[in-house]
């Protein structure tokens, strides 16, 4: 059991049998009453948000989970697969269940799986990656007073913004949190 004074940004925490992670946790000390804890956490499985406070000497559980490497290997319509990197072991999760990292995930890609009763309920992709660039429009010369962008799409199918100087078939690395260009691959 966690104190408030223990939960923080990306703890996960156990309410109603399912894994939820604290995205947003807002401490608050009234002048003589005790302190409060303002949480927003959205559940691992579903997706969905909750917002939960809890009083000064409420505890919350925390939820047993287990990290493990695994490679992505292809994905369908409706799920991702991937091998356990130390079993060999292949496994699927819904890309309802991955979300919005789902667009950067490339074939061959080591990523990290988060397991809670033993099943596997989130992915965390490295926080850079090296795509390739598949279509660009051409930069418009002329254009380049301050910080303009193009739009590109990569290898997976994202759409990102990027500077002029982008070509098709470039590489490039993207922050995967951010969703966003960081410079260009050597």
């Amino acid at each position: 059991m966690l104190n408030i004074s223990e939960i923080k940004l990306g703890t996960i925490l156990k309410i109603n049998n399912e894994p939820y992670i604290v995205i947003r946790a807002d401490h608050h000390k009234m002048g003589r009453g005790g302190a409060v804890l303002k949480l927003k956490l959205r559940n691992l499985i579903t997706g969905n948000v909750l917002d939960k406070t809890l009083q000064g000497n409420e505890q919350a559980e925390e939820a047993e989970t287990e990290k493990k490497k695994a490679n992505f290997m292809y994905k369908d319509e409706n799920e991702a697969y991937f091998m356990d990197n130390e079993t060999y072991e292949q496994f699927s999760i819904p890309l309802e269940q991955i979300g919005r990292k789902e667009k950067f995930l490339k074939e061959g890609t080591d990523v990290d799986v988060l397991y809670f009763d033993r099943k596997p309920v989130a992915v965390d992709l490295p926080i850079k990656i090296d795509l390739k660039v598949v279509s660009a429009p051409p930069g418009v010369k002329g254009n380049s007073a301050g910080n303009v962008t193009k739009q590109v799409e990569l290898e997976t199918g994202a759409k990102i913004n990027v500077p002029l100087f982008i070509n098709e078939g470039d590489i490039i690395r993207v922050n995967t949190e951010t969703e966003e260009y960081v410079e260009r691959a050597s």
